[in-house]
């Protein structure tokens, strides 16, 4: 029997079974051989500008989480140090919600926060930056593992976590604001943080099956959406348009779903959200701040001038390429994906085709709603120039890096499984080439955004506590009254602001925090 055909022979030689010839056999071969080659240096080069992209944006926020240290009051930090000294946390949380706000899970965490001085603010920062990075590397894995794929890179898993970080905390127009202002980061970073955390556990708790599990979800959803509607107004219209949105798409008669847990999530975390706010704006703390500040009523004047901040916002928005990068981060790791997946595989994990096509157009408009909510909110409670408060596109900004990285995931997929059917290289390295780039030169984009934020708060940091030394010196001395030398950062308040001091809040509540009766420029 001749060496070919013999079926041991035959498969020893060719790995593929008998019925072959041998040059036909050693051509697929050498075919599969190249294309695994090729694969391997496609994984190795996206590999490598992940981790170009993770240690970069990692040390940036690692340089950000470190400024914590270097945070000195300014603003309404003075407010809120003395009354947590003197009030204690359900004091500041009473007379928030008494004669400021009605913000009461806001007090609250500020009454926690400042409770120790500025140890909390200066802490608050790097717990801000590991929170967000470990959800959404976890919100991730969660997503896939829902689409059925096959595990992904964690390198570039983590590149996009941090990545999509860093825009967030630098690419704005208000970096110190929203990484190292407590009562700004409170207000409008950590709610989009506990939000994330708060998905993950309906997550966890779908995945487990039982049913004590998700009840307990649903009540914390209830629970959560109330603390989040009376902490922040800002971020419980956007979370209520997305809750809304998500909640009629998981309705088991359109086919995602298959029970009503989803939908019961959502509602239930829109019923809190919407108590929230009922006790919000009903507090006496809220009706005292409309009276000092009396909304504009609505009219057709009103809502161009809404759009045409909406378009400022946006205008401003675009003019910062370098969120550019957390789509580009996604076509990565979109291609990556498309080697992991076997030629001709079916999608798996999707919905049904038009419900999958709803659920793709549908994030921009709902983005784009809930900034306009956001910026006609701005426009009633403080006139032509709320637009320009940064602080609060953190609750729609975050969403959108979201969606640019999911978008930006799925086209890398399917270009990948384009190129890799084409059977073209040179095509291949020139997208990952390109697409490398944009992600790394996003990251090299924020490098000067934080070398400002490092100088500008050390170097206050260094006057501050100078002139604090003074202060505390002549306090201890018997004075009443000392100079104070504003120290400006991040476009916010400093003391001896106003033209009259009885109208100068900031430089009264300095001075209650001294324990004097008036503070006066040197």
């Amino acid at each position: 029997m001749s060496r070919t055909t013999t079926p041991e022979h035959g498969s020893a030689l060719t790995g593929k079974g008998k019925g072959k010839g041998k040059g036909e056999d050693d051509s697929e071969g050498e075919g599969e051989a190249r294309d695994t080659e090729r694969g391997d240096g496609t994984r190795r080069a996206l590999a490598w500008a992940g981790l170009v992209v993770a240690a970069g944006a990692g040390a940036l926020l690692s340089v950000g989480a470190f400024l914590g240290l270097y945070v000195r009051p300014t603003s309404d930090d003075w407010c809120a140090l003395w009354k947590a000294r003197d009030m204690g946390v359900l004091g500041i949380t009473a007379d928030f919600y008494r004669t400021q706000n009605g913000r009461v899970t806001n007090a609250f965490l500020t009454g926690l926060i400042y409770s120790d001085d500025m140890r909390g603010p200066k802490l608050l920062p790097a717990l801000l930056v590991v929170a967000l990075g470990a959800a959404l590397l976890l919100l991730a894995r969660a997503a896939l593992r829902a689409l059925r794929v096959p595990p992904p890179s964690r390198v570039l898993l983590a590149a996009a976590a941090a990545l999509l970080s860093a825009l967030l905390f630098f690419a704005g127009t208000r970096s110190y604001q929203v990484l190292l202002w407590a009562p700004a980061t409170i207000s409008h970073t950590l709610p989009s943080v506990i939000a994330l955390w708060a998905v993950l556990g309906a997550v966890r708790a779908a995945r487990g099956g039982r049913g004590w599990e998700r009840s307990a979800a649903v009540g914390g959803a209830l629970l959560l959406g109330t603390a989040l509607g009376m902490l922040s107004e800002p971020f419980a219209l956007v979370a209520g348009v997305f809750a809304v949105a998500a909640g009629l798409l998981c309705l088991p008669r359109l086919g995602w779903a298959k029970d009503r847990y989803a939908s019961t999530w959502c509602a239930a975390a829109c019923l809190g959200l919407a108590a929230g706010l009922v006790l919000l704006t009903t507090s006496p703390g809220a009706r005292w701040r409309r009276a000092q500040h009396p909304p504009e009523p609505l009219s057709f004047s009103l809502l161009r001038e809404t759009f045409r901040d909406w378009w400022h916002v946006w205008e401003t928005i675009g003019g910062q390429w370098a969120y550019a990068g957390s789509a580009a981060v996604g076509v990565l790791l979109g291609l990556w994906l498309s080697r992991t997946t076997r030629k001709n595989a079916p999608a798996t994990g999707l919905p049904p085709r038009r419900l999958f096509r709803i659920a793709v157009l549908l994030p921009l408009p709902l983005i784009a709603l809930a900034s306009l909510a956001v910026t006609y909110g701005l426009r009633t409670g403080y006139g032509d120039v709320g637009w320009t408060y940064g602080r609060t596109w953190t609750s729609f900004l975050l969403p959108l890096l979201l969606a640019l990285c999911a978008y930006g995931t799925w086209g890398g997929y399917r270009l990948g499984l384009a190129l890799r059917a084409a059977g073209r290289p040179a095509a291949r390295a020139a997208v990952l080439v390109t697409v490398g780039a944009i992600a790394v030169g996003s990251t090299a984009a924020l490098v000067r955004p934080v070398y400002d934020l490092t100088t500008s708060t050390v170097v206050r940091a260094t006057a501050w506590d100078r002139q604090n030394a003074r202060i505390r010196a002549e306090v201890a001395a018997g004075a009443r009254e000392v100079a104070y030398g504003p120290l400006l950062i991040g476009g916010l308040t400093e003391p001896l602001f106003a033209r009259t001091y009885e109208r100068d809040w900031a430089a009264r509540c300095t001075a209650t925090y001294y324990g004097v009766d008036r503070i006066h420029r040197p």
